[in-house]
């Protein structure tokens, strides 16, 4: 089962990248034939500078549009630029993806114990929760048992604690992720 993302998700994470394609389309024109992607995304953010107006804000969508076809290119644009600018930029994609992973949970989490309320029964502390399934798979360290707990506790008592608490385990689990990766390229 794969996460399901809502439409206003989408629209975020479309946002962000139009955010990172106008960055992208200012680059000077000698990083701009450096870029690590399609020769038609370079072509297009190498004509961009001249638009004006209206035609420049269709061009960088179209960009957009091009690059989320393509998540290879996509990733490989946003590595490059955060290598221009800090690793602000990668940070601030991944907070947004740690935070979407939460809200995920706990909407499920609250949603199970709104069903179990309905037909009269207790929502165990350790329910079975198809996200948790899906993080366990992305995530192979984290600890499952504790993230379904966490999420039970925060349907139950719509404490904020929980919340954070969920975030920092998924922030420690990425960290820890990219850290196996990066030992693996030594």
């Amino acid at each position: 089962m794969e996460i399901y993302i809502s439409r206003s998700e989408q629209k975020r994470r479309i946002k962000q990248l139009e955010k990172l394609v106008e960055k992208m389309v200012r680059l000077p024109a000698s990083l701009m034939k450096t870029l690590p992607c399609s020769k038609e995304v370079i072509d297009l953010a190498g004509n961009t500078p001249a638009l004006k107006g209206g035609a420049r804000k269709r061009q960088v969508k179209y960009i957009t549009k091009v690059l989320k076809n393509d998540p290879a290119d996509m990733d490989a644009v946003y590595a490059f630029m955060s290598e221009r600018q800090g690793p602000a930029l990668q940070e601030t994609k991944e907070f947004h993806e740690i935070e979407y992973l939460r809200d995920t949970l706990l909407n499920e989490a609250i949603g199970q114990l709104k069903l179990a309320r309905e037909n009269h029964i207790e929502m165990e502390e350790n329910w079975s929760s198809q996200v948790v399934a899906e993080l366990g798979k992305q995530f192979p360290g984290i600890d499952s048992s504790l993230l379904t707990r966490l999420a039970w506790l925060f349907a139950r008592t719509r404490n904020r604690k929980h919340s954070r608490e969920i975030f920092r385990l998924l922030r420690a689990a990425l960290e820890q992720k990219r850290f196996t990766g990066k030992q693996k390229t030594i």
